[in-house]
């Protein structure tokens, strides 16, 4: 399929490239981080071979999130944010851009994501899981001092994309002596997860019904649990012990889009149409930290419809994104 969309796509600048360092093995790093740096040599050759005809950029993770000075976080998503601009003007007919926020400080996060959507043109944003501030302090969006971020979000009319980041060692003693399930193994979608979980039963949807949140990875494993998330112990009376007021699936249908990104799996695909629907899935690759040949061949043999292919792979984000199809 030609003409594809593809919003899950890294990039990093000298900066912030090195938190990437640990995601593949030491041989492998200078092709990783080659990846991560181009723009518009290698990255635009495999779109062309492959039928990608949009990127949406991101930074690489977690970088803003992982820096626990509130002023250099907002720094850096400053210039992050502005070299992303000056790269998309380059080739807007290729690339578009998500805005990288600085969540230890809501007001600042706001202030970034406004000059970015208004002036910038990006057409979202996307954060790298929960904040870290200087006291340790861990920081999931879920918390009150988030409410007048996301009323910003909603009335920008733009997509959120919450993006994994690994959890803290001191959080993390159940991986303790099996590093191998950190990071897209496993810890990515367990982190992610919850956090998801967490913005669905705090009532933020109750409070601003029209938020579009964006997960990868097709979920994060979230439609193959929502079952069991609203009707565990059905047969106890009792109501959910959560703020929100609608069963979690409610909120997970009517607000989260879910993106094939690093996850190029029929029945797992097949699984997130069954429970989202064709309308809220969108391709996805995951570059450079997956093979954008690797995504696209996959995708384009699924057995699927080729109504629903193209839904995917292009008109659902056309019309997310307000690209004007």
């Amino acid at each position: 399929m030609n003409g594809k969309i593809a919003l899950e796509e890294h990039f990093a600048i000298e900066e912030t490239v090195a938190d990437s360092a640990g995601f593949v093995p030491a041989s492998y790093w200078p092709e990783l981080k080659a990846r991560l740096l181009d723009l518009h040599e290698r990255r635009i050759a495999e779109m062309d071979r492959h039928g990608v005809e949009l990127m949406i950029l991101s930074l690489n993770a977690p970088t803003v999130q992982a820096i626990p000075d509130t002023h250099a976080a907002c720094e850096l998503a400053q210039r992050a944010n502005d070299f992303l601009a000056a790269q998309i003007a380059k080739r807007p007919d290729r690339f578009k851009g998500f805005a990288a926020l600085p969540m230890q400080s809501p007001e600042r996060a706001a202030r970034e994501l406004e000059r970015c959507v208004k002036e910038l043109g990006f057409v979202g944003a996307l954060v790298n899981g929960f904040s870290q501030t200087s006291d340790d302090t861990l920081l999931y969006y879920d918390l009150p001092q988030y409410r007048p971020f996301w009323a910003l979000v909603e009335k920008l009319e733009i997509p959120f994309y919450l993006h994994p980041r690994n959890p803290l060692p001191a959080h993390a003693q159940i991986y303790a002596g099996h590093p191998w399930l950190l990071g897209p193994t496993w810890a990515f979608g367990q982190e992610t997860a919850v956090h998801a979980l967490r913005l669905m039963g705090s009532g933020l949807f109750d409070e601003f019904p029209a938020l579009k949140i964006i997960l990868g990875h097709m979920g994060e494993g979230l439609p193959y649990s929502m079952w069991r998330v609203d009707n565990r112990n059905a047969w106890v009376d009792t109501a959910p012990n959560y703020p929100a007021k609608k069963r979690i699936a409610d909120y997970f249908h009517a607000n989260f889009y879910l993106t094939t990104s690093g996850n190029f799996r029929t029945q797992t695909l097949i699984d997130a149409m069954l429970e989202i629907g064709a309308d809220r899935l969108l391709f996805s690759t995951d570059w450079p930290f997956e093979n954008v040949d690797h995504a696209t061949q996959w995708f384009d043999s699924a057995p699927i419809s080729e109504n629903d292919r193209l839904k995917i792979g292009r008109t659902n984000a056309a019309a997310l994104f307000k690209l004007h199809d």
